[in-house]
């Protein structure tokens, strides 16, 4: 009897190193997703500040040209025009589509079970929906 108790120990024993060592590595496979998951989102908002830099940038180069212009008149004076291209703003399909991705981004990465998908799965659809609000807002102040 003494025997079978000591059997029943090892094996309970056993078992639970085995356990432990089950929920030690779930535990660092929900660390490494968790991390996956950041990785994502990082790459999607360092994605994001690229392209917010280029459109100002081209805003920039957009804002700084200068037409100069010289007439001369018929008493031999010199009129000068200058013009000076007003600085655009953006569109409201483009803010649409930035503000669709990142609001849809962070939805799909909050409601999936795999996060990265749903975080690419929702920047998408985000973008989509986004852009096409923005489509019919500009359409909107084009009538008016």
């Amino acid at each position: 009897m003494k025997g079978l108790y000591i059997i029943l120990a090892a094996i309970l024993l056993t078992s639970c190193q085995n356990q432990s060592k089950q929920d030690l590595n779930k535990a660092k496979q929900a660390s490494i997703d968790s991390m996956k998951v950041e990785i994502n989102k990082q790459r999607v908002i360092d994605s994001m500040k690229t392209e917010m830099a280029k459109i100002k940038e081209e805003q920039k180069v957009e804002s700084q040209k200068v037409v100069v212009v010289h007439q001369q008149a018929a008493n031999g004076n010199t009129a000068t025009t200058t013009t000076t291209t007003k600085k655009k703003g953006w569109s409201a399909t483009a803010k649409g589509a930035v503000i669709g991705a990142g609001v849809g981004a962070a939805t799909g990465a909050i409601v999936s079970k795999k996060k990265g998908e749903g975080a690419i799965i929702g920047g998408l659809a985000g973008a989509a929906l986004g852009t096409g609000t923005g489509a019919v807002i500009d359409s909107k102040k084009k009538k008016e």
